[in-house]
């Protein structure tokens, strides 16, 4: 993921230009329909279409994992920041529009008493460089956490007192009432760090709730301290897992992005609350390093999806990598495997997917260097990492031109997928902006099938594409870090660019869309609530309900999009119609001959207005509408600004 968005779309055929379309917060009406005819020839298919392209991708950065897939409540819950008397977590905001989810800049703990009442000491810390010391009459406290009422919450605190006799009182609060608090009290012994536990119902809804540490008697450490909704599922939030569940994306790539060439993956393993705490090397913000590679697995495992893991090729080595991999897949006899064991996972991960570092060529990349350079170390990286596990597929960091053409020319035996990314900023008129999506993926595949005939390297060999970052990356951050909202027309954009995918399936094998959760996300998660923006409907639906092998379509049909598979065991036949104008289409429908049964299944996306969107904790402006359809007459009814799905069985 980069921070400039370079790519330029290319320019619609002026056919499509002057079709009218809705312009922003225009409602669409039901106008008077347009007709179109497309001829579905189930005899001529086309190369299988790889699931892979479902694919999503996760990075550290803003809220994607922490405070949207991961249930963690507390900000800075190790205590990276020094807790001070000058309380200003956020810094300077960015703009005067209320952000609720701003980035923390400094400590989010607030000294409850006197500014000297908490010392950061550095003698034998529990994690990180420091600990708060709190006395006698002292506390602490974290603002802005959100609460459901009735919720159970569970939490622990680290806490050593060097003096016996300490008292600790660690309270929820949902008002500044007295009565308004849930509250436990700790008895703190020994002169060494222990586990506390606690949980707490919440008495009320809010936005504002508080978690208070408050020490009384004698002076006491606080080690680390945890605060999670009592449904979390292994720590990951019920809500957002359901969701994703849900989306049942087959492949999910990590850590980054840029966060993973200054990432050590070696401070993601061992004792979760002993990680050392960082600063996001790409990003802004804490790097808690609650979310390793343990959890990483286990997330894909509960999700049934495989792991594609990013090597650091910025600031990282050939051996890191292999290290990295051997510890993944080794036996419980290797080095590093015995470490994974002695971490909790006896068995090997069984990492097939593996990214050979992310956007090398740019210079808002750690590490990144020259082709030549980069050359030399992709393949030292490889050769490593294959010395360790032979059968890994290796994922070059391709960007379609000068770089992507010299990996292929001197790295094609050490790479089996040449990965390429875009992003599409907003265009006003509908059909263009919709149409990008698509034309970048043109472009790309272009481009590659051109290198196959060009380059003697790639002669009898099959290097297809990985496009491990795709998406719209535009307006506010109104979602965290790069959290932007998605509308109706990014969803209708979204569902094109996956029908030339369908088109490009003998060359393009993967696609990660980027990112799944609030940080240019197709879930939105706020603090207690996650809903489907409007492009995870999309991705949702195609992946659970369209075929797996493309077939041809042709007629006249502008300005929809129509795409037709067949189900695997070729016994159904989906067709996927995308209408980006405010006007109603009847497409009518030729099978070989025949026509649509007179009843089936369509499934359809659409809202009120192109820029419709759902927000989490209200009721859904955009849904998937399943409904049998009873018509006789062979023809589909296109709403307008819809995504339709129909299925019926093979005549």
């Amino acid at each position: 993921m980069k921070k400039a968005i370079p790519f330029n779309p290319l320019f619609l055929v002026l056919a499509l230009l002057m079709v009218p379309a809705v312009t922003q917060g225009q409602t669409p009406t039901a106008a008077e329909g347009r007709d179109g005819s497309a001829a579905i020839d189930i005899g001529r298919t086309g190369e299988p279409i790889s699931p892979y392209i479902y694919g999503q991708f996760i990075e550290h950065l803003g809220r994607c994992i922490y405070g949207g897939i991961w249930a963690e409540m507390l900000e800075d819950r190790k205590f990276y920041y020094p807790v001070t008397g000058a309380y200003a977590p956020y810094g300077r905001r960015q703009s005067n529009r209320p952000n609720p989810f701003p980035v923390v800049r400094s400590s989010p703990w607030q000294i409850l008493a006197a500014p000297d009442s908490v010392q950061m000491t550095t003698d034998d810390p529990f994690v990180g460089v420091h600990t708060p010391l709190i006395q006698p009459g002292g506390g602490i406290r974290q603002l802005d956490l959100g609460l459901v009422n009735q919720k159970d919450y569970v939490g622990y605190l680290w806490l050593k007192c060097p003096a016996a006799g300490a008292k600790v009182t660690v309270s929820l609060c949902w008002g500044e009432d007295p009565a308004q608090r849930d509250s436990v009290p700790l008895a703190v012994a020994g002169n060494d760090y222990r586990k506390y536990p606690f949980q707490f119902k919440a008495g009320s809804a809010t936005d504002q709730g508080i978690l208070e540490i408050q020490v009384s008697n004698a002076p006491c450490l606080v080690g680390t301290v945890s605060l999670m909704p009592a449904d979390n599922v292994d720590g990951l939030r019920a809500d957002t897992l359901a969701l994703l569940k849900e989306l049942n994306a087959p492949v999910y790539r990590w850590p980054g992005g840029n966060f993973v060439s200054g990432y050590d993956w070696r401070d993601g393993i061992g004792d979760r609350d002993r990680r050392p705490p960082r600063r996001n090397p790409a990003w802004t913000g804490v790097e808690h390093n609650d979310f390793g590679f343990h959890e990483f697995i286990h997330f894909c495992r509960r999700l049934n999806a495989e792991p594609l893991v990013t090597v650091n090729t910025g600031f990282g080595d050939a051996y890191s990598a292999a290290a990295q991999l051997e510890y993944a897949n080794g036996s419980a006899q290797t080095l590093m495997g015995a470490l994974r064991g002695r971490h909790g996972d006896v068995e090997p991960f069984g990492v097939r997917f593996w990214c050979i570092g992310n956007e090398m060529f740019g210079s808002w990349q750690l590490g990144h260097m020259s082709l030549e350079h980069y050359v030399q170390k992709h393949n030292w990286v490889v050769d490593k990492m294959r010395q360790v596990d032979p059968d890994i597929v290796a994922l070059a960091s391709g960007n379609a031109g000068p770089w992507s053409e010299g990996l292929c020319r001197h790295c094609a035996d050490r790479l089996d997928l040449i990965a390429e990314h875009f992003y599409c900023q907003e265009k006003p008129n509908l059909l263009a902006h919709t149409a990008q999506i698509a034309d970048q993926i043109k472009q790309k595949v272009r481009f590659h099938r051109d290198l196959r005939q060009k380059l003697d390297t790639l002669k009898d060999k099959n290097i297809r594409i990985a496009m491990t970052e795709w998406n719209y990356w535009y307006g506010p951050h109104v979602f965290g870090e790069l959290g932007t909202r998605y509308f109706l027309k990014d969803a209708l954009g979204i569902a094109r660019g996956l029908h030339e995918y369908f088109r490009q399936s003998d060359i393009v094998f993967m696609a990660n869309y980027a990112q799944t959760v609030n940080v240019i996300g197709c879930i939105k998660a706020g603090k207690t609530d996650a809903a489907w923006a409007a492009t995870g409907l999309v991705l949702k639906l195609y992946r659970n309900q369209f075929g797996q092998i493309p077939v041809a379509v042709s007629g006249s049909f502008e300005p929809l999009d129509v795409s037709a598979a067949l189900t695997a065991d070729r016994q159904m036949l989906t067709v996927a119609v995308v209408n980006a104008t405010g006007q109603g289409h009847n497409l009518a429908l030729s099978l070989g001959g025949t026509r649509p049964p007179a009843r089936y299944q369509t499934w359809t996306i659409t809202g009120p207005d192109e820029r419709a969107y759902n927000e989490p904790g209200a009721p859904p402006a955009i849904e998937i509408q399943q409904q049998t359809v009873e018509n006789a007459s062979g023809r589909l009814s296109i709403a307008p600004l819809s995504v339709t799905l129909a299925a019926w069985p093979v005549p």
